[in-house]
């Protein structure tokens, strides 16, 4: 049985996703959410096996929600719905380990489908999101703020672009979260950025090998 949460800010939209995958044998509907606040203690309670929410919602971002979720309870996977073809949406549900990013004019059975693939493990995401995501991205920037950063701080940055929460970098490094956190805040202070998103974009720009690698895997 896939056990599922639902985060959405519309309640009709809930409803009418509980409907479509409550008529599935193989999928349980263990809880839903209008909010961040709700969600963070609700998906903490039932500990569900996938997550299936939007990007906007009216107490915070679905984006960031998906990142804690994530960095509580890895095991659990996020599948972003949304009916925003948002470019820094798209990029920052890269960054933050969705396992899927779908629109909301997903027919039925495709979003059943992909649901059943996020539980199973898989990596999911629209090639032609994922192709907006790289596109914006391969072209190197030469840009020198990142002489700016420490050794430590370049050792996170790399990281962050590879979608690790603070405590995945924590573990990955030996620190402690609060102390990667302060190194997150002190690298984006320096590069004169406010979110991560930003961050890990500028460092794919600097690396275009790697991008070509993402790209090839497309």
């Amino acid at each position: 049985m896939i056990r599922v949460f639902l985060v959405d800010d519309h309640e009709l939209v809930r409803r009418g996703i509980a409907g479509l995958l409550g008529l599935e044998d193989d999928i349980e509907i263990v809880g839903e959410a209008g909010t961040v606040h709700q969600a963070e203690v609700r998906i903490a309670a039932t500990q569900p096996d996938v997550v299936l929410l939007d990007v906007r919602l009216p107490d915070g971002s679905g984006i960031d929600l998906c990142r804690e979720v994530r960095s509580a309870s890895p095991n659990i996977r996020c599948l972003i719905l949304t009916a925003y073809d948002d470019d820094d949406a798209i990029d920052a549900a890269v960054l933050a380990g969705a396992a899927g990013y779908v629109l909301k004019d997903v027919r039925g059975s495709g979003l059943v489908e992909t649901l059943r693939k996020v539980a199973a493990g898989k990596q999911l995401l629209d090639p032609l999101l994922m192709r907006k995501v790289v596109e914006r991205i391969i072209a190197p920037t030469g840009d020198n703020r990142l002489d700016t950063l420490t050794a430590r701080e370049k050792q996170i940055l790399p990281l962050i672009a590879d979608g690790l929460t603070n405590r995945e970098i924590g573990a990955r490094l030996s620190l402690a979260e609060k102390t990667v956190k302060n190194y997150v805040s002190g690298l984006l202070s320096k590069l004169g950025l406010q979110r991560r998103t930003q961050a890990a974009i500028l460092h794919l720009e600097s690396r275009p090998a790697w991008t070509r690698t993402l790209e090839d895997r497309l």
